[in-house]
């Protein structure tokens, strides 16, 4: 008789999971993103569950990884094999991560296929991204009293500061590896030296994925994106939120294009804290 999914232990992952997080990535049509993978599994924890014995295919057949913050958790990277869907397997999941997640506000950027899932286990929605990609076209004038230079280490105490009450909770195990994992990372400031924002771009297969984008004003984030996207080797992804219309105007001017809506939900609170008017774009949307 065949084991049920369900039956199965959930257990902890590693980075010797690798490429069985890959395949299963795959295995729904994602691409292998082996770089933010890397990330998850070292600033996050990953959950999964291993196929039965009698699964021929074997590896893993479900997995999430949840990445925290004081107070709050964001899920990321929910999949479930297809050969294994339809079964209850990914509100095993799911169910489990709300359990891991304790008294802590949770969220997620959903796909349409998984939002009906979210809803029955209490998640809300609150907003949602749209997710642009193309080659950035630079142009226009510069922007007025906007300075963009390279990130160095003496500028992480500022981007720690400026970030916690625009996103709301203490990123610091998340931004910290910054310099790592991003291709470029970049400050803005006025003519007096004073940190206006912050922003890096780093590799995913086929583009340079814009994340965490943190400024003052548009016009900050229109220099950051510009100063990024013009010394990018790839085409630019840029999840942009729905309350930033203007931006996502600019940025189809400047070359990028997309329709893929992902939906910001949480779970344990009315909406995420921090100010939007300035948060542009999350580390991933695997990330919040």
């Amino acid at each position: 008789m065949p084991t049920s999914s369900l039956t199965l232990p959930t257990r902890r992952l590693t980075l010797a999971d690798l490429p069985a997080a890959l395949d299963l990535s795959a295995d729904r049509s994602w691409s292998r993103e082996e770089h933010k993978w890397r990330l998850l599994l070292s600033a996050g924890t990953g959950y999964g569950i291993d196929a039965p014995p009698d699964d021929a295919e074997g590896g893993l057949i479900g997995a999430f990884v949840l990445t925290s913050c004081p107070g709050y958790g964001c899920v990321g990277m929910v999949l479930v094999a297809r050969r294994h869907e339809r079964r209850g397997l990914g509100g095993r999941l799911m169910r489990h991560a709300i359990a891991e997640a304790g008294e802590r506000v949770l969220f997620l950027y959903a796909t349409d296929n998984g939002r009906p899932l979210y809803e029955r286990l209490g998640f809300r929605a609150v907003g949602a991204v749209t997710t642009l990609r193309g080659a950035f076209v630079p142009g226009g004038p510069d922007e007025p009293g906007v300075r963009v230079r390279p990130a160095g280490a003496a500028d992480l105490p500022g981007i720690l500061a400026l970030d916690l009450p625009v996103a709301g909770m203490d990123r610091t195990q998340l931004l910290t590896r910054l310099p790592a994992f991003a291709d470029a990372l970049a400050v803005a400031h006025d003519a007096d030296g004073r940190l206006t924002g912050y922003g890096a771009a780093w590799p995913n297969p086929g583009t340079a994925v814009i994340g965490p984008l943190i400024a003052e004003n548009p016009a900050t984030a229109r220099a950051l994106i510009t100063f990024l996207g013009a010394r990018a080797t790839a085409p630019l992804r840029f999840d942009v939120d729905d309350r930033h219309p203007d931006l996502a105007r600019w940025l189809r001017d400047r070359g990028l294009s997309g329709e893929l809506r992902s939906t910001l939900m949480v779970r344990g609170a009315a909406a995420l804290p921090g100010d939007i008017s300035r948060r542009f774009a999350p580390y991933s949307v695997a990330l919040g």
